[in-house]
């Protein structure tokens, strides 16, 4: 749930209609004479912005044409040769208008049987966020390093061989949405970034783009895969559910990498939200002194979802059992016992983050919360503070990608690549009623209409983004006849704990078993 607004959190889903997206066909040369679509900016910049006035106007506005090469990837006992393509589909509504160009990655490796040979693809999430994460921190054939407080924004953006690429396994289609990367809007208007910037606009224009890279491929035959990281929980489900019932297409397996399944348990005064995030707070305080897994959380876990949220349904007008929560959540986190007084137990995550070490002037990280960075007003009244663990990332990331898209992969747009656009997230049609978005409901209805379909959830235990707890919660909702399809797995790490090279390794090998299996 990268940069999510949670001041939206308890708006509903908007129902946007599947014939706004009429087809999508690959982007001709454009001309010379192109200006940038957009250049990143505040609320309300972004590719999306400078509106025409006509369809015609989409010229200057095309990607140029797709760049394929031949790739050689020398890693640890073996040899990957492979072909990449960087390029775009071009997604028009039902008039045949030009709506946006969705530029994607791919990666295809030599020499095998296209027809069985399996295929993945991957996005992130945001909204508003590109692949970039998940190409060059996890599944990529290049990978960036990205380790947590040895990195900053002025570290080397160079990229290096990824030995734990999933390339070995899977060929990997990675997909930016509109106004992410250099994905862009060629239509002008507020009706063209209406209908992407929607919960399921937005999952049936990527659910489009892949039915489209499918036959451009010629890969409709291929075992199909989806993964999807972070507000992907919302994102995955959605789309693997259009591809079923509105393009033909069936999926083996999703993926679903540190993901929000549903929005109602982080809204307003839910109680809920405390129980999901506790696991994760007292996680980074024992990470503070020694290495931690999951089974070292048993305790806490259980005391989350039972005395805990006894005492939380009580009320603070019974003193007995808030004093008495309150004084637990100090003693398993280590923060002051008065501050946990005051606030009641009732830790937000904002709260936990500047609180958990005050007297060092240091907060937290969101997405990663074991770790800290100073707090550039440790004496202020409010907090106005950034995010140690994922603010560091934006630059070397961007550079990255730019340089592996522009030297390796020799295509080169115009304009600005964007690893993480805000504006779309200020634009984002989250819904109106009373309903917050969710996945759930989807991931319930795939399973169902497909027996054969897997998943994978995985999540980092100092992820304060989206705490792992929540979607365990969640998952223990569904129904029995799912259990054996559906894999919860937790890693040592943050929102991004494939970052770490346990979590990673560990991470692919669960991925490669699905995929093999």
């Amino acid at each position: 749930m990268r940069r999510s607004a949670l001041r939206r959190l308890g708006l509903a889903l908007a129902l946007v209609a599947f014939a706004g997206f009429a087809h999508a066909d690959e982007p001709q040369p454009r001309s010379e004479a192109a200006a940038p679509a957009g250049q990143k900016g505040g609320r309300g910049g972004g590719a999306q912005g400078a509106p025409q006035t006509s369809s015609s106007a989409a010229e200057p506005h095309r990607l140029p044409p797709d760049s394929t090469t031949k790739q050689t990837l020398d890693l640890p006992g073996r040899t990957l040769n492979f072909t990449a393509t960087a390029g775009s589909i071009r997604v028009f509504d039902g008039k045949g208008e030009p709506l946006a160009d969705i530029a994607y990655t791919s990666y295809q490796l030599d020499g095998a049987e296209r027809t069985t040979r399996p295929v993945t693809f991957l996005f992130n999430g945001g909204p508003g966020a590109s692949s970039a994460w998940l190409q060059f921190g996890a599944a990529g054939p290049w990978r960036l390093p990205l380790d947590g407080e040895a990195l900053s924004p002025s570290a080397s953006p160079e990229v290096k061989p990824n030995a734990e690429t999933w390339l070995d396994f899977t060929d990997l289609v990675f997909v930016d949405p509109v106004s992410t990367g250099y994905s862009r809007f060629v239509a002008s208007g507020e009706d063209a970034r209406k209908s992407f910037y929607s919960v399921d606009g937005d999952a049936n224009s990527i659910a489009l783009v892949i039915r489209r890279w499918l036959e451009k491929h010629e890969r409709l035959t291929s075992p199909k895969y989806v993964a999807g990281e972070s507000y992907g929980g919302i994102r995955g489900p959605k789309v693997v559910r259009q591809l079923q019932l509105q393009h033909g297409v069936g999926v083996r397996g999703l993926i679903l990498v540190s993901p929000l399944l549903d929005f109602r348990e982080f809204t307003g005064t839910s109680l809920l939200q405390y129980v999901a995030t506790l696991p994760s707070y007292v996680a980074v305080a024992r990470e503070a002194k020694r290495p931690v897994k999951r089974t070292d959380l048993a305790d806490v876990e259980a005391y989350a979802r039972g005395e805990f949220l006894t005492d939380l349904v009580k009320g603070e007008a019974d003193k007995e059992a808030t004093t008495r929560l309150a004084d637990k959540v100090a003693e398993l986190t280590g923060i002051d016992q008065a501050v946990s007084r005051r606030l009641a137990g009732r830790f937000d995550v904002g709260e936990f983050r500047r609180e958990f070490d005050r007297k060092n002037g240091k907060v937290t990280g969101r997405y990663d919360a074991s770790v800290r960075g100073f707090d550039p007003y440790p004496d202020s009244s409010s907090s106005r503070f950034g995010d140690p663990s994922g603010d560091a990332l934006q630059a070397p990331l961007t550079s990255a990608a730019v340089d592996v898209l522009s030297r390796k992969l020799n295509w080169r747009p115009d304009g600005s690549y964007e690893v993480l656009n805000g504006a779309v997230e200020g634009h984002w049609d989250f819904g109106r009623g009373i309903n917050p978005p969710q996945s759930v409901s989807e991931l319930r209805q795939i399973l169902a209409t497909d027996a054969k379909l897997n998943v994978l959830v995985t999540h980092g235990l100092f992820d304060l983004a989206t705490p792992y707890f929540g979607t365990r919660r969640v998952l223990d909702q569904l129904p029995a006849f799912v259990t054996q399809r559906v894999k919860f797995v937790v890693y040592p790490g943050g929102h991004m704990f494939y970052s770490r090279d346990g979590s990673r390794q560990a991470f692919r090998s669960e991925v490669e078993a699905l995929i093999r299996e």
